[in-house]
């Protein structure tokens, strides 16, 4: 069977950063909702379309088409007394960003002189990444599937992140 539109791809993948260094890999098979329902990297999904169990698909990824280019308006400089003691550097804190009101998550770059710098770019932007993919399952996507435009697991649960 062909990944096209509507068929729910289970992949077994590998994503390198550009010096070639492995920096994630699926322990369980990412399972996405295929056609454009921003369940997977645009890119990736276009190199599937048409693809069947057993293909493989390598895709180098700049920047943007990845995590985002790397932006500084997201470096943020707080005093120490808003967190907890034990703060250390590469500890992640979730908060809300000022202007558009999400919930984005901050990496402490570094502790010095009572501040703490926050750094809110994903940890992975910035870079150029390869994604190399094997395709593990394919199938027809459900009716409920395609109304809430995700996959769900084998057992029929869905699980909103």
């Amino acid at each position: 069977m062909q990944i096209k539109k509507d068929s729910v791809v289970s992949l077994n993948y590998q994503m390198f950063d550009d010096s070639g260094e492995l920096i994630d890999e699926s322990q369980e098979p990412m399972v996405y909702l295929h056609g454009g329902y921003d369940g997977i990297f645009p890119q990736v999904e276009e190199a599937l379309h048409g693809k069947t169990v057993g293909d493989k698909v390598d895709v180098t990824m700049e920047p943007e088409y990845a995590f985002g280019e790397y932006d500084d308006s997201l470096i943020r400089h707080e005093d120490i007394d808003l967190f907890p003691e034990d703060i250390e550097e590469g500890m992640m804190f979730e908060a809300d960003d000022d202007e558009s009101g999400e919930s984005m998550v901050f990496t402490v770059k570094e502790i010095a002189n009572g501040k703490v710098t926050l750094d809110g770019n994903h940890p992975l932007a910035g870079k150029t990444l390869r994604f190399a993919a094997t395709v593990g399952a394919v199938r027809d996507a459900s009716q409920e599937e395609l109304e809430h435009g995700h996959a769900h697991d084998p057992e029929g649960h869905h699980h909103h992140h």
